[in-house]
Formats: structure tokens, C-alpha cells, sequence
């Protein structure tokens, strides 16, 4: 997945994308490389950014999205935003995939989301019980437009009991929503969320233990790609943090990762070959 960040604002590449035929540009030079998947977004996640109108996000990428659907009608594309309005205006312009950052779970506050997920645990412990969980928005234009999802881990605070435990926790949460408004299985992919409600140490380890995600039973993607906690461990700024990046996503296709989200995709694209080829072993095969 290749990210193309039509902010004027993002930690690593913002403002680069100021209007279509840059996107164009960059759109091709990312196809050409390897890249499956080009992710369109219009508001910078970083900490401290400003938020976005949706009149002003919707400005931003309709017209990249158009623009990438105009020149390459088959090559999948997915909106990264939190909001309903614009993930279904996004999809209407040609996109095809919903990238949510907050696992449709923005706007909960912490007792609902509490209740929720404690409403998810019993009906695990007692299958058959209907669990009373709250309405997500933009489950509910997912469910509607039958396209698929990301559901990235996200929370409003840091304040984790155990941490694996709350993380599986908000995950089933997201997980609880899509099934709820409707949203089929297959059409779900779950993100850690490296880089959001984190310290750096809880960031490398849903990289190091990414198999507990796997084993929830739906495709992984991983987004590392140039954020602070590579930063912190190399010492780089952010534009000089490409082996960080490759390391961190490596290791996740070792965990069982299916997607990688990043900036630099013909590099990245060998790395992932190679960790692909090791992964299969005497299964490998040419071409």
C-alpha cells in the first residue's frame, strides 16, 4: 500500500501532494514500483495536528481520488479518514476501500466504550447472548456501500491495564461494530496501530507479538513506515528512517502480516519479496 498524503501537514511528506498532477506523479512512480494498493488522505494523524473540516478534507482528496481513478480505473485505491461523510463521498468518487484510523469507534467516549466491550465479553462467555453495543456512523456506510474496511487500533488515552489484553479488547470492539451494521467478515482487515495511543515500547511489541492479531482470523496490515518510534530507536529524522521501516515490516510478514503501508515502495517491495520467500522456504518457487 502506498500512502499518498494530500495534507499540507503530515509528519514526513506533507505538502508535497499540493494538487492532481503531483498526485498523478507520485500515483505512477508507486504502481510502477509494486504497489497493490494507493491510500489516499486528507488529514494529517500525526500528534499535534490540526484538525479538518470535512468541507476542507473533502477538497483535498476527491479531486486526487478522481484524478488516480481517471488514469488507472483498475488499481484499488482506499480513503484513509475517520469520518462517514467523506469515506462515503470518497467512495462515490472512485475509491474502494475504507481506511479507519479509529476502528469505527470515533466519538465513543470511555464509559460507552467500556460497557461495549464489556458487553462483547459476555456474550463470549455465554454464546448466543446478543451483546447491546452502540451505533458506529461509519459501520453503518460501510455496511451500506459493501466495500471493505481497515480497522486500525486506536483509543483515547494511553491508560491500559494489560496492554495485550485491553488491545484484543479494542480490537473485538471494532470488530463487535462492523459485524453489528452488518459488515461480512471478509470484506475486514485489522491494523495494530503502530504509532497511535503508544508509547514506543508498546509500539515494537504489537510488532514483535503481531501473531496474537493474526490470530483473530482476518488479514493484517501494518503501517511503520518512517514514524517517530523508528526515530527514536535509529536516531533519525523522519525522512531518514527507510531501514527502520524495513526492519519493522519484515518482521511483521514474519508474524503473518498481508499488507504493508508505506512511503517508499520500490524498496520496500524487495523486502517484502525476500520476507515473503524466506516465509515459504523450500515452497518458494520462481516467478
Amino acid at each position: 500500500m502506498g500512502i499518498l498524503n494530500v495534507t499540507p501537514d503530515s509528519f514526513s511528506d506533507g505538502g508535497q501532494l499540493a494538487d492532481p498532477a503531483a498526485v498523478l506523479d507520485r500515483a505512477a512512480a508507486m504502481l510502477e514500483a509494486g504497489a497493490d494498493v494507493l491510500d489516499i488522505g486528507g488529514e494529517s494523524t500525526r500528534p499535534g495536528a490540526a484538525a479538518v473540516t470535512e468541507a476542507e478534507e473533502a477538497t483535498r482528496v476527491l479531486p486526487a481520488i478522481r484524478a488516480v481513478r481517471d488514469r488507472w480505473p483498475e488499481a484499488p485505491i482506499s480513503i484513509d479518514t475517520f469520518k462517514p461523510r467523506i469515506a462515503e463521498a470518497a467512495i462515490g468518487a472512485g475509491a474502494d476501500i475504507i481506511n479507519d484510523v479509529w476502528g469505527l469507534t470515533y466519538g465513543l467516549d470511555a464509559a460507552t466504550r467500556s460497557h461495549a466491550i464489556n458487553e462483547l465479553a459476555m456474550s463470549r462467555a455465554q454464546p448466543g447472548t446478543k451483546p447491546s453495543l452502540p451505533t458506529s456512523p461509519m459501520a453503518a456506510v460501510a455496511a451500506r456501500l459493501g466495500c471493505p474496511v481497515i480497522l486500525m487500533h486506536n483509543r483515547p488515552d494511553r491508560e491500559y491495564r494489560d496492554f495485550w489484553f485491553d488491545l484484543l479488547d479494542d480490537l473485538r470492539l471494532s470488530l463487535g461494530l462492523a459485524r453489528q451494521a452488518g459488515i461480512e467478515d471478509r470484506q475486514v482487515w485489522l491494523d495494530p496501530g503502530f504509532g497511535f495511543a503508544k508509547s514506543p515500547g508498546q509500539n515494537l511489541e504489537v510488532i514483535k507479538h503481531l501473531d496474537r492479531i493474526v490470530k483473530l482470523g482476518f488479514p493484517v496490515l501494518v503501517g511503520t513506515s518512517r514514524k517517530s518510534t523508528l526515530g527514536k530507536v535509529l536516531g533519525t529524522t523522519a525522512d531518514d528512517r527507510l531501514e527502520g521501516t524495513a526492519a519493522t515490516c519484515v518482521w511483521a510478514i514474519a508474524q503473518g502480516c498481508r499488507m504493508i503501508r508505506v512511503h517508499d515502495v520500490a524498496p520496500m517491495v524487495r523486502y517484502a519479496l525476500m520476507a515473503d520467500a524466506i516465509k515459504a522456504g523450500v515452497e518458494w518457487s520462481e516467478g
